[in-house]
């Protein structure tokens, strides 16, 4: 029985109808590590003095451990992967049954060892600036047809702006990149973002 266990979290493991065995190992992994066990974004977070370690999460497909800082890591044994493109920081170790994470778990300690020292040195994983996403053609042609678009696009957050960004340039067709963009200029004008 592992102490530091949070009572709050165990209902994440309890409701598992899938992966049960695997995210237990995990779990206890992360809690041999002597990282706090939080709940944020519905998922059991370590952390260390209030800082995001890693993260457990149930997928279809496999059940995984993501470091959130993963980009900074030394992954000598290959492990880690990127979601999308557009992931800068996080990598995910996938499972796919217990007996890898069994085989892992020396590694998989020493990953966390490894991002609990970044974490203590204040390292930042240096993140693309707002500026060098790729702009959708169809969304600078209208920037450059409506200054009052231009403007209140410039005056949202960056964060807004990427937000943007990787929603109209996600579109595979012109067509449905031009969509996109009709339906959202309103929202840019109101000063919104893509999900207020």
């Amino acid at each position: 029985m592992i102490e530091n266990k949070n009572p709050k979290v165990d209902f994440f493991f309890d409701k598992a109808k899938t992966w049960q065995q695997e995210l237990e190992e995990l779990r206890t992994i992360a809690l041999d590590c002597q990282l706090t066990e939080e709940l944020k974004w519905g998922c059991p977070c370590y952390t260390l003095q209030g800082s995001n370690i890693v993260l457990i999460h149930a997928f279809k497909e496999y059940c995984a451990f993501l470091f959130f800082k993963g980009a900074l890591l030394n992954d000598a044994n290959g492990i880690l992967i990127q979601q999308t493109e557009n992931v800068q920081a996080a990598r995910q170790a996938r499972f796919i049954n217990v007996k890898e994470i069994v085989d892992l778990k020396a590694t998989l300690k020493a990953y966390i060892y490894e991002a609990i020292e970044i974490e203590k040195a204040g390292l930042k994983v240096p993140l693309k600036k707002t500026k060098e996403f790729a702009v959708a053609e169809e969304f600078q042609t209208k920037l450059d047809e409506l200054p009052a678009l231009k403007t209140a696009f410039e005056a949202l957050t960056p964060g807004r702006q990427r937000g943007y960004y990787l929603y109209f340039s996600a579109a595979k067709q012109a067509k449905t990149r031009e969509a996109r963009v009709e339906k959202a200029i309103p929202q840019i004008l109101n000063g919104k973002g893509l999900d207020d």
